[in-house]
């Protein structure tokens, strides 16, 4: 049996309702995220939450140490599930990430989270290159329309685009309750 790991990036207060830079549709994502891991634990696969931390202080969100840059409640990890800090887009640069991997024998990574046209699509680029085939829940993903240098669209244009770019270096793009359907224990 595959060992699979699911990877929960970002998913901190900042980018939900009242945050430094919501995010469209976080709130809806993060219930996906909490079925997922509701999932993966019944199931005692591998979690691993990713948090993104700016080290400088007027950096516009996630700044470390802020209450932004935590960890939001709906994906809260438990005791035994690893914090992976990150400092850039890439989730292996600088860190332990490939190392708990190894250390668990994983094979496989089931990604969610925010924002998908940063730093989800550089975790499935990333990934990808280490060799680790991958399945994006979409459903479980936020983002934002694009900034002011950025051609103005709707944020569910966004989501579509980036999807459609990844699904280039990964076929497995799919929805929380096509892959719960997929994946639940009998």
């Amino acid at each position: 049996m595959t060992r699979t790991a699911l990877l929960i990036i970002d998913c901190q207060n900042d980018f939900f309702p009242g945050g430094k830079c919501e995010l469209e549709g976080q709130f809806e994502a993060a219930e996906n995220i909490q079925m997922l891991l509701t999932n993966a634990r019944v199931q005692d696969q591998t979690i691993v939450h990713i948090q993104h931390h700016f080290k400088e202080k007027d950096a516009p969100f996630t700044v470390e140490g802020t209450i932004g840059a935590e960890i939001h409640d709906m994906a809260k990890p438990l005791p035994h599930e690893p914090i992976v800090t990150k400092y850039t887009s890439n989730i292996f640069l600088n860190n332990n990430l490939k190392q708990i991997l190894d250390d668990e024998n994983v094979e496989e990574l089931v990604i969610c989270g925010s924002m998908s046209k940063d730093c989800i699509a550089a975790a499935a680029h990333a990934t990808t290159e280490l060799g680790y085939p991958i399945t994006i829940i979409y459903d479980a993903c936020a983002t934002r329309e694009p900034g002011s240098c950025d051609t103005s669209s709707q944020q569910e244009f966004v989501q579509a685009a980036i999807m459609a770019s990844l699904s280039f270096i990964c076929s497995n793009i799919v929805s929380t309750n096509e892959y719960l359907q997929r994946h639940s224990p009998a």
